[in-house]
């Protein structure tokens, strides 16, 4: 049928054939009626349509476009005015959709992107709008791209521009982000003198710790050399006095052997027996609460006796009654 259109065309001469033709550049696409309805749609190319009876109603992209949403007014959920705006990436993938479903589809997204973008800010906090705005265009991406669906659009991306509060807001934000970072340099203030007051006082307890533990250490050391040294010397008055009973022993051991070859030898034995006497005295005499008596050898046995009966004479009288007790 088509091709017997074409050829009447052709018989009616070239005029008709010029307005037959149509060329579709790349990626755009033209939707044609028929007597008042829809046709066909041409693809990039070459087209042929029939003349008189065939228009090409629409004609438009199919690549992706941007669309620039105007600034509003929207009121947050704790009734703070904010000025938004956005911009939405989007593309036709149904050109006779697009045309035939609503009549203006640039307006009509406007208006809808408009309306989606009041209702998300009416359930933020003024807050929340500036903190949560990725979650903001991914919801409103998501809404767009269902309602758009039987439009024959598909919504690729949304972004928030600006959000601007008011001046009365924005000064009331300066004077609560001055007043936080007073705040905040109050607090590392006095952190750092806390943490300074807390390493001054944990250097002056390890002070005194090593001072303490230095003095026990000397003291530990200072005794310890002290009874070294007391060993030493008891050790050394110890051999002396071995030393000098071996000489005594050996000494008398002499003049006993000579008292048996000589009778005369008895008086050295005196002798001998009268310097040690003198050394034990001077020796007994170096104390301050000592009392010293010279006696001759050859009365010491009378004396021991002499000093024995008074003694006892100065010894009281026991009490018999004790005693029966």
């Amino acid at each position: 049928m088509e091709t017997l259109l074409f050829l009447i065309s052709l018989a009616l001469g070239g005029s008709a054939l010029a307005t037959s033709v149509r060329v579709i550049n790349q990626g755009d696409e033209a939707l044609v009626e028929r007597l008042g309805s829809y046709n066909k749609k041409l693809e990039p190319g070459l087209n042929f349509i029939t003349p008189v009876v065939d228009k090409v109603v629409y004609k438009q992209t199919i690549r992706e476009k941007v669309l620039d949403i105007p600034p509003q007014q929207c009121i947050t959920r704790d009734n703070v005015s904010i000025t938004v705006d956005a911009v939405v990436y989007w593309r036709i993938v149904d050109m006779e959709k697009a045309y035939y479903k609503v009549e203006n589809l640039q307006s009509a997204m406007v208006n809808l992107v408009l309306t989606q973008i009041r209702s998300e800010m009416g359930q933020l906090e003024l807050d929340e709008t500036f903190t949560a705005r990725s979650q903001i265009n991914e919801i409103l991406l998501r809404d767009l791209d269902i309602a758009t669906d039987p439009w024959g659009v598909k919504v690729t991306r949304v972004e928030l521009r600006d959000l601007i509060p008011s001046k009365a807001v924005q000064e009331s934000m300066e004077l609560q982000m001055s007043a936080e970072r007073r705040k905040r340099a109050a607090v590392l203030t006095s952190e750092g003198d806390r943490e300074s007051a807390v390493n001054s006082a944990r250097g002056k307890a390890d002070a005194q710790v090593l001072d303490a533990e230095a003095r026990q250490k000397a003291v530990v050391l200072q005794a310890e050399a002290e009874q070294k040294a007391i060993v030493l010397r008891a050790q050394a008055e110890r051999q002396q006095q071995v030393l000098k009973a071996q000489a005594v022993a050996e000494s008398a051991e002499i003049i006993a052997q000579k008292m048996k070859t000589n009778p005369e030898a008895r008086k050295a034995l005196e002798v001998l027996l009268a310097l040690g006497y003198l050394d034990m005295g001077a020796t007994i005499g170096k104390s301050d609460s000592s009392k010293v008596m010279f006696i001759d050898p050859r009365t010491i046995p009378a004396t021991l006796e002499g000093i024995k009966s008074i003694v006892s004479d100065s010894q009281p009288i026991p009490n018999v009654n004790n005693n029966r007790l």
